[in-house]
């Protein structure tokens, strides 16, 4: 097999991969668009292997270990993608993200100690100082990339009584000003690991890169809130990809440098329209101060009185509605109900109810969370609408129905001085009554109390959130 033909076939799995981001764009197209992504990854492992069974010269010792590894990490993927809950989804994002980052940190440290099993150099020769920085550079972002990823998945899992691991942020004095330092150190070795001409002191300062690379992982996520972590999952799945893009060019690999560049640079364009949507700083995302500027305002702890309803009562209000808008978030997820929600809102429209569902851009727990929940629930597409369309619409409504949201309809973040201060959130409080459904009056993922709750025009109906909504549908008439 020629470079050419390697090459070309690079090529047009690299096409694939831009049409499987195409399709993924939307959820009409999103099919598609998998299909693309597995078409093109299909092409380049088989590109890959060939590639390696010519460079070995007809030797499958080599091409065995690849096939090995890649029936093992399949089958695992399987299994795990089979077994995964809906709700998890975002822990598995996280965890496969901290898997990329190890890869990437495993093959720097490969090329440096054989630089000429890779073709970098001729054996017994230095590493070219080019080569040096792209490695260095992978090997320092899949570091962050496992670590920080490793933290993102105790945090959405939320199981773990580990202080890390748990949704409320990690702060200390002098954070920022160690993460400065380690990040000056950090660029201090990749530039003496630049400028050596030893190559007995390549491993010890790639080593102490990825040491620094794995301690600022652990201080840039843990002071990020939980209710910011669906950002967290997109910079994440961007470092994973520029972590694979660095690799990708000192192994002389267009296909890596390619869909890693395209991994990198869709993951950055999504954090930053992310950021865009809650009023946050980009810059502050990268550096790990994201949501730490809010102030001091929680929201109240004070027991206080609220309005609560049966599920009864709520099926006689929305079947007297004129407009219903459904707000799901993520204790509708687990529970599982966005299929009971679908046949209430079927209920509901066959009575002559406008009936609309509202999509905060972070609800759940990471990007398109509640898009693909409705999604797996057949819920027809121009039902479901995204905040800036639908946020208008709040006023004229006659009710509300918020199945297990919180920080996302919480009015907190309109005052000055609260951590989620400048949130753009989906306002419900507008509405002429809002029905609530929770287990408890817990506060969020993000620790807050949410004053949409003791408002005189909300009922709050306590339960599991699929039992409440089969109650509603039974009490429709």
């Amino acid at each position: 097999m020629s470079m050419n033909l390697v090459v070309l076939l690079y090529l047009v799995a690299s096409i694939f991969f831009i049409q499987a981001l195409k399709g993924l764009s939307h959820p009409t197209t999103s099919i598609k668009g998998n299909r693309f992504g597995m078409v093109g990854m299909a092409i380049a492992a088989i590109t890959t292997c060939a590639l390696i069974y010519e460079l070995s010269k007809g030797s499958i010792t080599g091409l065995g270990y690849v096939l090995a590894g890649l029936v093992v990490g399949g089958g695992v993927g399987a299994v795990m993608a089979k077994r995964v809950e809906m709700t998890k989804m975002p822990e598995l994002v996280a965890f496969m993200h901290s898997m990329i980052g190890l890869a990437a940190v495993f093959i720097a440290v490969a090329a440096v100690v054989e630089p000429w099993a890779f073709g970098i150099v001729e054996k017994g020769g230095l590493i070219p100082g080019g080569n040096r920085i792209e490695l260095a550079l992978g090997a320092f972002i899949g570091a962050i990339t496992f670590t920080g990823s490793v933290i993102a998945f105790g945090k959405l899992s939320g199981k773990y009584k580990f202080r890390l691991f748990q949704g409320a942020p990690v702060t200390f004095k002098g954070q920022h000003a160690i993460n400065a330092v380690l990040g000056v150190a950090v660029l201090g070795f990749i530039i003496a690991f630049w400028y050596t001409k030893s190559s007995a002191d390549f491993l010890l300062l790639i080593t102490i890169i990825i040491a620094l690379g794995f301690l600022l992982g652990v201080l840039i996520i843990i002071p990020i809130g939980g209710a910011d972590m669906p950002v967290v999952v997109s910079m994440l799945n961007s470092y994973s990809g520029w972590a694979a893009a660095g690799i990708g060019f000192s192994l002389n690999n267009p296909m890596l440098i390619i869909a890693g560049s395209l991994v990198g640079s869709s993951g950055a364009i999504l954090s930053y329209i992310m950021c865009k949507a809650m009023n946050r700083s980009f810059i502050s995302v990268i550096l790990g101060g994201f949501g730490g500027e809010g102030g001091t305002v929680i929201g109240s702890k004070e027991q206080r009185p609220v309005k609560s309803g049966s599920a009864d009562d709520a099926a006689f209000m929305l079947s007297n509605a004129d407009s219903v808008v459904i707000v799901p978030g993520y204790g509708l997820a687990v529970a599982r109900a966005q299929h009971a929600v679908k046949e209430l809102a079927q209920k509901l429209i066959a009575k002559g109810i406008n009936v609309k569902y509202a999509i905060h851009p972070v609800a759940g727990r990471m990007p398109g969370h509640m898009n693909v929940l409705l999604a797996e629930a057949e819920v027809p597409y121009d039902q479901v609408h995204e905040m800036e369309d639908i946020n208008s619409d709040f006023a004229q409504t006659d009710v509300v129905l918020v199945l297990g949201a919180n920080d996302v309809v919480n009015p907190l973040a309109l005052e000055k001085g609260s951590p989620i201060y400048g949130m753009p959130i989906l306002e419900a409080y507008k509405a002429r009554t809002i029905i609530v459904n929770k287990r408890s009056m817990a506060a969020g993922y993000a620790g807050l109390d949410n004053e949409l709750f003791y408002m005189d025009k909300t009922m709050m109906v306590f339960g599991d959130a699929k039992g409440v909504v089969e109650a509603m549908l039974k009490a429709v008439e």
